[in-house]
């Protein structure tokens, strides 16, 4: 005997199907408008988690994610920077701080609509340790690429260059070592990062460090954000080691915790 449905189960099934397929369009005709590999699609599409919110266990240097969420690859003013990296579950987040980043990204459409920017490493789909980060391990850090000028226009050349783009070198002053007419904005950096923090402070989070290269902090507090940065309550790293300070010379490295009341 064949065996039918009940009419809601039907009408739910009809929906949930219909939006998951109208999802997929959305995203297949994104893909295509932003010229993004479609395995890339098809990963995301598989792997970017339900509604169920995330925990984060233990700290940033020795921790897990539970329910961590795949931050997607593109959207109208960012891209995840490497295709290799993120289809090999590094760009896992929690969900919370996803959507503070994402947020950050709709503010700075709006204010900077002539630039486009770079999100970098993330977590592993369950935390952990991530070879070589020290950190990223309970999915509230989070790597974003330097924006950049060359003389004095917005520069992105350098951009897409993949997982490379962790070897530029950038002397002291925050001019690349290869062409010192490529220099780092960092007055988009401090207004990045206070606008993380605002939509942070909404949903009971906040930026609890910046790493960054030591010697970039003075160009960093001399531009008008990092004025309101440096009197801000966030913390910017006073000392490195030499290694780790090296590192953090072409992107700048954020963690986020929940606010304790």
């Amino acid at each position: 005997m064949k065996r039918t449905l009940p009419p809601i189960v039907s009408v739910f099934l009809f929906a949930y199907c219909n939006a998951q397929s109208d999802e997929a369009k959305t995203i297949e005709k994104q893909r295509v408008e932003y010229n993004i590999n479609q395995e890339v699609s098809a990963y995301y599409l598989k792997n970017k988690g339900d509604d169920t919110p995330s925990i984060s266990q233990g700290t940033v240097s020795n921790g897990r994610l539970i329910n961590g969420k795949l931050f997607p690859f593109y959207g109208p003013n960012y891209t995840y920077f490497d295709e290799k990296s993120y289809l090999a579950g590094r760009g896992f987040i929690h969900s919370s701080i996803r959507d503070i980043v994402l947020e950050s990204y709709l503010q700075l459409e709006i204010s900077q609509p002539n630039r486009h920017f770079y999100i970098m490493e993330c977590a592993n789909q369950h935390g952990g340790k991530i070879y070589p980060h020290r950190t990223h391990q309970n999915g509230t850090s989070v790597d974003f690429m330097m924006p950049k000028l060359q003389n004095g226009k917005p520069y992105t050349d350098l951009d897409q260059l993949g997982s490379d783009h962790y070897w530029l070198t950038f002397d002291d002053n925050g001019k690349y070592a290869k062409d010192p007419s490529i220099e780092i904005d960092f007055n988009l950096i401090a207004k990045h990062i206070l606008l993380l923090n605002e939509q942070a402070k909404e949903i009971g989070y906040k930026v609890s460090k910046v790493i960054i290269k030591i010697e970039f902090k003075d160009e960093l507090f001399a531009t008008e954000y990092g004025k309101k940065l440096k009197e801000s309550e966030i913390y910017v790293v006073r000392n490195l080691s030499p290694l780790i300070n090296s590192l953090h010379d072409e992107h700048y490295h954020l963690d986020f915790a929940p606010i304790h009341k």
